[in-house]
Formats: structure tokens, sequence, C-alpha cells
């Protein structure tokens, strides 16, 4: 992480944190404070969505709002696009750049834990942080409620 210009040490956990639930339970904060890695494609693209983990991803509506198709990776393109294996993708550290959008409600949140490359693995971060290290675009990812 510290590559990629991230601040955050490191930690392991004693258990996978193969979801947000687990992780947040792990490290005694909110689910929406933890940053989901998933990759879908859009189209034929690869693009990392870091999403807050107190919601799903609408696929169809983040897609219309893309302008494509938005679908979940295989393991396989996930594998390729970023050289990790789900569930314990990392923001960055990837073969090369990836499109990424981070969920504008993690800024609600004063940390962000994300995750290190492994399933056991988490670090700190900041909104503003995981957006620079990623060149990500802010962004809703769920419809708006109403």
């Amino acid at each position: 992480m510290d590559a990629a210009g991230a601040d955050g040490e490191i930690r392991w956990l004693d258990d996978h944190a193969t979801t947000a639930a687990r992780a947040a339970e792990s490290l005694g904060v909110p689910v929406g404070a933890i940053a989901n890695s998933l990759v879908f494609t859009l189209d034929d693209e690869p693009l990392l969505v870091m999403t807050s983990g107190a919601h799903r991803v609408d696929t169809d509506w983040l897609g219309a709002a893309l302008g494509g198709r938005l679908a979940r990776a295989s393991k396989e393109t996930v594998r390729e696009a970023t050289g990790q294996v789900i569930g314990g993708v990392a923001p960055v550290g990837h073969p090369a750049p990836l499109r990424t959008l981070v969920d504008a409600d993690l800024r609600g949140h004063d940390v962000v834990w994300a995750a290190a490359g492994h399933a056991r693995t988490v670090f700190p971060t900041t909104f503003d942080e995981l957006v620079r290290i990623t060149g990500g675009t802010p962004t809703t990812v769920v419809p708006p409620a109403g």
C-alpha cells in the first residue's frame, strides 16, 4: 500500500474477511465503513467499484448511469484485471491502471477499511485518500431513495 501512497498500516485479521459484515465485526466498526473492492465489467472492460459495505451495487441502475451494461466479473477476469483473487482485492497494486469508481457514501466515515490483497488483510484509509490512490471517481452506486 505504501507504493500506492496509502498511509495506513496493513492489519491481519484472525479470520477471513470475505464479507463486509465479517470484516466490520472483526474490526469493531460499522459495516458502512468497509470499502468493498468489487470488479465488474462495463460492456467488456473491467471496472473496479469501491462500494460501502452498507449496501449492494445496483448493476442495472449504475450500468444505465454509465451508459453501458454492468455485470459481475468472472473470477478469471478479476484475477487478470487485479492480479488478486476475489475476497481480498485491494484498491491498488493491479498489473495495469483500472478504471475505478469510489462510492460517495464512504465519505461519511472518518476511517474507511479496504482489503489489502488477501482475504485476511485490511488497511485503514480515508475517502479522500482512497480516491487519490485509486485515481477513482466519486460516484453514487445505488439509486437515490425515494
